[in-house]
């Protein structure tokens, strides 16, 4: 009998075999705004990645923005500003650039948990889907910067200011307190994202990294872990440098993009230690080689970072200005490869 989606997540995960790679695409707004029926052809032909898709579901012009949306406020006091539609928005109003601003202002309360949630994880059970909590972009370390302005932010990792510590406090119990009904639900999955990297360094080394992130990212994560769930970290950028840092942080899949980790060295340091969820290059590949060069490079990650055990996810990210041949390649290559492990 063939497992369920959560069965073939939870054994791949494990490194206890698989039946598939489990594989996600993701489609930028402002792709799907330029792309439109023509996307939309190609996504109902390749119903094995896009399940249930149908006809019409999309708005190709729900990511455009009206003028007054281009900028709002969060409920951490953060000022957004949107520049290009569909595409993630950033901060450039920071609440506690200054100090003193610390002592009136007060962060969100976390969002309610309640028998609507606990129904939906049950029916994700239910229909054999993983019952999964996902925290915002930027939950930690991103929001620490997001708050003090990124260069404050260094400056107070630089100089081990003591405010930088109550900080921390405060963000890590705001998650603490949204995790924690979610793990006595008993989710299968906790799903976390901060990007960490730069295209050659992780933006904190492995010093800066055991001071101000892992005791939080620990604090989050190991409880998840004891109680049997898996834990998913998107990073971005460089992360070799931390990598043994993450993963002691209580990480069990983690996200190193391709080509700027390094296929070869994700495989001689990450691979049969936790399971990898590969991101896919969009930064060259994708959009500015050719389709054969595509399919090479799917096929290149799936025999590298691959196994009979599992222990691989593919993700990736189309957004413009990626021809469509390509993504028709991407989607082929990915398909034709899904079951390549299984029963070898």
């Amino acid at each position: 009998m063939p497992l369920t989606e959560r069965e073939n997540f939870m054994r791949n995960a494990s490194l206890e075999g698989h039946e598939w790679i489990p594989q996600y695409v993701v489609i930028n707004g402002a792709y799907w705004h330029q792309m439109r029926g023509e996307l939309e052809a190609l996504c109902l032909r390749h119903p094995a990645l896009f399940p249930g898709f149908k006809k019409g579901q999309v708005d190709f012009d729900a990511w455009v923005r009206a003028p007054e949306e281009r900028r709002t406020v969060d409920g951490w006091g953060c000022t957004w500003a949107w520049e290009f539609d569909g595409f993630c928005g950033q901060v450039i109003g920071h609440p506690l650039a200054d100090w003193e601003a610390m002592e009136s202002w007060r962060p969100p309360s976390p969002p309610e948990f309640g028998e609507k949630e606990r129904r939906e994880l049950q029916d994700a059970r239910a229909r054999g889907q993983v019952a999964s909590y996902s925290t915002e972009h930027g939950f930690f370390f991103m929001r620490l910067y997001y708050l003090r302005g990124f260069n404050n932010f260094m400056l107070d990792v630089a100089t081990l200011d003591p405010r930088l510590d109550r900080l921390v406090g405060v963000v890590a119990s705001y998650w603490e307190r949204a995790i924690r009904p979610y793990l006595q639900a008993g989710i299968d999955l906790l799903s976390a994202a901060d990007d960490l990297g730069t295209q050659t360094a992780s933006m904190l080394g492995p010093r800066h990294f055991r001071r101000w992130l892992m005791p939080t990212y620990k604090r989050l994560f190991l409880p998840a872990r004891r109680a049997g769930a898996h834990v998913f970290m998107h990073h971005d950028g460089y992360i070799m440098d931390i990598m043994d840092q993450i993963i002691e942080s209580g990480v069990s899949i983690v996200n190193p993009q391709d080509l700027v980790n390094g296929i070869d060295d994700i495989a001689r340091e990450v691979k049969g230690r936790v399971c990898i969820r590969i991101d896919i290059d969009r930064q060259k590949v994708l959009p500015y080689g050719s389709p054969g060069d595509v399919r090479e490079l799917v096929r290149e990650e799936v025999l590298k970072l691959g196994s009979p055990a599992g222990g691989l996810e593919m993700v990736v990210g189309i957004y413009p200005p990626t021809p469509l041949e390509n993504v028709e390649a991407l989607l082929s290559a990915l398909q034709e490869h899904r079951t390549y492990w299984a029963g070898r």
